[in-house]
């Protein structure tokens, strides 16, 4: 079934180019210029995802979301204007799926989509009454970190860690396999798909953050580690 994605942000050209892009990939779009024409068609009718710019008069992205997180659990992905760290903390502490800093790459904001809304179907529960047997949960499990991508769920010593997708693929790509090096391009290579360019600083910055989400909940979280010139790898010590 073709997915249907809702673009909100009050800027026409990005919601013209977006939509335009998402169409010629098979998705079936919905276009609204602010927060309250939004809000009531996403709680009544919602798509399969939706795409919201931080920034908006009337109601922003970040009060859409609270109230839409009183009625549903839509998966959402921010735009930000700016690398503004103090929204995207906030956007995904209430639960946004993910973000991406304008100006974006298309190609960049369909392999988010994507890869969210793969990650929605897997965890969606199966029909009543279907004969066949639940899948089996797979879990990641490295000392004090659990991962289950099934869900997107991450915790550390059973305490939840928050991570974007793209977070959590670098994260999981390192921890699979322990004490061993990743090198930028092969972390580039788990969390970007389709030939996308990002350079060094781009996955420096995902780590950065990855570990101060984990230092929230445990100060002295040092799981992932820097070996200059090579790369980073994950010990489970």
């Amino acid at each position: 079934m073709t997915a249907s994605i809702a673009l909100v942000d009050d800027d026409r050209n990005i919601l013209t180019s977006v939509s335009i892009a998402l169409q010629a990939e098979g998705f079936v779009t919905r276009v609204y210029s602010d927060g309250e024409t939004a809000l009531k068609a996403l709680i009544d009718n919602p798509p399969d995802l939706a795409i919201f710019d931080i920034k908006m008069p009337r109601m922003d992205g970040l009060e859409l979301l609270r109230r839409l997180r009183e009625k549903s659990a839509l998966p959402v992905i921010f735009l930000t204007s700016k690398d503004d760290e103090l929204d995207e903390a906030l956007g995904l502490a209430m639960g946004a799926d993910d973000y991406i800093t304008k100006p974006f790459s298309q190609r960049l904001l369909i392999a988010r989509i994507r890869a969210i809304l793969r990650r929605a179907e897997l965890a969606q529960p199966s029909a009543p009454g279907a004969d066949a047997a639940p899948a089996p949960v797979d879990i990641l499990e490295r000392g004090r970190l659990a991962m289950d991508p099934a869900r997107h769920r991450v915790t550390w010593g059973g305490k939840p860690v928050t991570l974007t997708v793209t977070e959590f693929l670098i994260l999981e790509t390192l921890a699979q396999r322990p004490g061993i090096v990743k090198n930028r391009n092969q972390l580039m290579d788990a969390a970007y798909q389709d030939d996308i360019y990002v350079d060094d600083r781009t996955i420096d910055s995902h780590i950065k953050r990855v570990r101060r989400k984990f230092r929230q909940v445990d100060p002295e979280f040092d799981a992932i580690e820097t070996l200059y010139g090579a790369g980073y790898r994950y010990s489970d010590d």
